[in-house]
């Protein structure tokens, strides 16, 4: 058809009656138009046109309108660039040879769209038409346009926006998601200069709530669906089908424009949180998040998927489940998560640079509720490791060291999210995964805490997962309890109440290696004990047999302790495990010579000179060669690598030359069995040879 006659075909489909399956024909017609029509004024004519029209905008479609308008443009200015670029814009040489475009250049293309931008549409609708015609001209080093159409251009689109943002009220939800969604396209193309232009203050609150309500994440509403559709299926197993209304409509979330491209969304409020003036505006960011983060809680813990621990999907999730819905879930869900915390660690660092932020009466409140935010979405983030996002461990100790300035207020918060089942592990795998949360992060606070707070706070909810019988998969819970105990236990304060629940952890710590702690795990909660019960630890000069007490216990243990290698299950419990893994498998005595090796640094002198010789006593015990060598090798790093102080290095000095302490290592024998002969006839004695 000439391009005339579509022309006025397309003109009249505007004024039709909406109608959902026309619209896609109207607008690629529409997209053909734009890249072949030969007249500036008939394309500044259509693009006036688009945007009135009743067959596209009176349709309850939402922001996929927005979105398509965005595209037409988008795919037409790429068109137009192409031909330029290909030569295919001059005109044919005779009737018979098809026209490829419409042979306006680049830059006169653009001006006749933006022509078309007058009063009667919508300064939402300029800003999508504009981002159409920036990505197309100018996204994937194109450079399309002449440097100063492209700036004004840009300048165009932030004065839109602003525009916008000062007439909230007539613009409505849809058109100030528009906005949103044109300037997140358009974002990474705009200059520093004219990204300063921007109204961020006015800006901020739009692009959270965009993102949070329901052109985005509907605040967690899709999980309440979800829950009415999971069904219990013969062989115990709960089966969420993939042709279920629930999972339709998670798809269509997962397919919004603005969850499609919630990684530029979430960087763009980041952006907007740190250029803002008015810091107020801050704490409304945090507030809006907070509460998003607390609706996603609380829908998935009304969802029944909630009841199972990860450990036991596999077991309780259908096939269907498990290859087609869930991991659809599961992925829409880590997008939420790695959006919130990506704006967390915007108004954390905002926090340590804004006065008003940083101030006393405000920086706790703001650390306050940044956990209490992670503490919401840690049920998606333990799935993958916290500790592997950069941004989520910026986000929680940073929020720590700034409450731990203030005892009280650091208090409350525990208070807030103390287990209500302290005492006992929870039935429940969330509330399990909010202890794993809590205990997590009370350790960071012994410091401050008084002993009995700490006791009350840290001790009761921590003393169940230190249980060697608990349950084989709250290993990483089972970790943080230790992690917490030994916290509480170094703090100078608690001389007393590390008195009173050592013997307890001790019992506690021997009875669960290696079943429940890996050699890594076992050898550093010794270590920290030996660094407690020596000198300069308080506690040292109270009790001043609780070193050696442990070193005996430890002792005997390795004298008697299997010595064939453990299991790959046993020493490998997590992804530091795996890393710092020995190149020779290793039995239980092996693990318990190389915790007794790491706790020489830390003893006293008399002690030091005493244990030496019961530590190569122990390293002759290791029956197997490989085991017994890599032994060999990490005492020598343990004497000679720097750890040990001066006083301490001339002890094993003297040890290691004049005490016998280089026959034993090294030869497997004693001073006195190489004393005692037999000696070839006429040789000098061992001290004589020496001499």
């Amino acid at each position: 058809m000439p391009a005339d006659r579509l022309l006025n075909t397309v003109l009249r489909a505007y004024q039709a009656a909406p109608n959902p399956e026309q619209t896609p024909k109207i607008l690629s017609s529409t997209t053909s138009l734009l890249t072949t029509l030969s007249n500036p004024l008939n394309v500044t004519l259509l693009s006036s046109h688009l945007l009135t029209a009743p067959a596209i905008w009176n349709q309850l479609d939402g922001l996929q309108t927005s979105f398509r308008i965005i595209s037409v443009f988008n795919t037409a200015a790429i068109t137009v660039h192409k031909h330029q670029r290909e030569g295919r814009n001059v005109k044919p040489y005779d009737a018979y040879q098809p026209r490829l475009g419409g042979g306006i250049p680049p830059d006169d293309w653009a001006v006749a769209v933006v022509k078309g931008l007058d009063d009667r549409s919508l300064r939402w609708q300029h800003a999508l038409v504009i981002t159409g015609v920036l990505l197309g001209m100018e996204g994937q080093q194109r450079h399309g346009l002449s440097r100063g159409l492209r700036e004004k251009l840009e300048n165009a689109l932030v004065t839109a926006v602003n525009l916008v943002l000062q007439d909230p009220a007539s613009t409505g939800n849809l058109g100030m998601t528009s906005v949103v969604l044109a300037l997140n396209h358009a974002f990474p193309l705009l200059s520093d200069s004219v990204r300063r232009l921007l109204n961020y203050d006015g800006l901020v609150m739009n692009l959270i709530t965009a993102m949070t309500c329901i052109d985005g994440y509907e605040d967690g509403m899709f999980l309440e669906s979800i829950d009415r559709d999971v069904q219990q299926v013969p062989g115990n197993k709960f089966d969420w089908s993939a042709k279920s209304t629930s999972f339709l409509r998670l798809q269509n979330v997962a397919s919004k424009p603005l969850i499609a491209s919630m990684g530029p969304l979430s960087r763009l409020v980041s952006h907007a949180v740190e250029h803002m003036i008015n810091p107020t505006r801050t704490i409304e960011v945090l507030d809006h998040l907070l509460v998003f983060t607390g609706k996603i809680l609380a829908t998935w813990q009304l969802n029944k998927l909630s009841e199972l621990d990860p450990s036991e999907e596999n077991t309780f999730l259908t096939p269907e489940t498990l290859r087609v819905t869930f991991p659809v879930l599961w992925q829409v869900l880590k997008t939420a998560m790695f959006a919130s915390v990506v704006i967390l660690q915007a108004i954390i660092s905002k926090a340590l640079l804004d006065p008003h932020l940083s101030s006393k009466e405000i920086a706790p409140a703001v650390a306050s509720k940044s956990l209490l935010a992670l503490r919401s979405i840690h049920f998606i983030s333990s799935r993958m490791g916290s500790n592997t996002f950069s941004a989520y461990t910026f986000v929680n100790l940073t929020s720590i060291d700034i409450l731990s300035r203030f005892p009280l207020q650091s208090r409350d918060l525990l208070k807030t999210i103390y287990p209500p089942e302290a005492g006992q592990i929870p039935m429940q795998p969330l509330q399990r995964n909010h202890d794993l949360f809590y205990l997590n992060t009370a350790e960071h606070f012994t410091l401050i805490l008084s002993p009995s707070d700490a006791e009350s706070l840290i001790v009761v909810p921590t003393s169940p997962y230190l249980n060697p019988t608990a349950n084989v998969h709250l290993l990483e819970i089972f970790e943080a309890a230790h992690s917490s105990m030994l916290a509480v236990l170094a703090a100078p304060q608690n001389g007393a109440l590390a008195t009173k629940i050592l013997p307890f952890y001790v019992e506690s710590l021997f009875k669960s290696f290696p079943t429940h702690l890996s050699p890594r795990q076992f050898r550093f909660a010794f270590k920290t004990l030996m660094q407690i019960t020596t000198p300069p630890s308080p506690l040292s000069a109270t009790e001043q047999n609780l070193a050696e007490t442990l070193l005996e216990l430890l002792y005997h243990r390795g004298l008697h302790a299997p010595t064939a290698p453990l299991s790959p299950t046993a020493t490998i419990k997590g992804d530091e495990d795996a890393q710092l893994q020995p190149p020779t498998p290793l039995s239980e005595q092996a693990v318990l010579l190389l915790t007794l090796q790491d706790a020489l640094p830390n003893l006293p002198l008399v002690l030091l000179e005493e244990w030496l010789p019961h530590v190569a006593g122990l390293l002759n015990a290791v029956n197997d060669a490989g085991m017994r060598d890599y032994c060999k090798r990490m005492f020598w790093e343990v004497l000679e690598g720097g750890e040990m102080d001066v006083e301490r290095s001339a002890v094993c000095v003297a040890w290691w030359g004049t005490r016998g302490g280089r026959e034993s290592v090294l030869f497997g024998s004693t001073a006195s069995e190489i004393e005692a002969g037999p000696f070839m006839s006429g040789a000098l004695g061992q001290r004589e040879s020496r001499l």
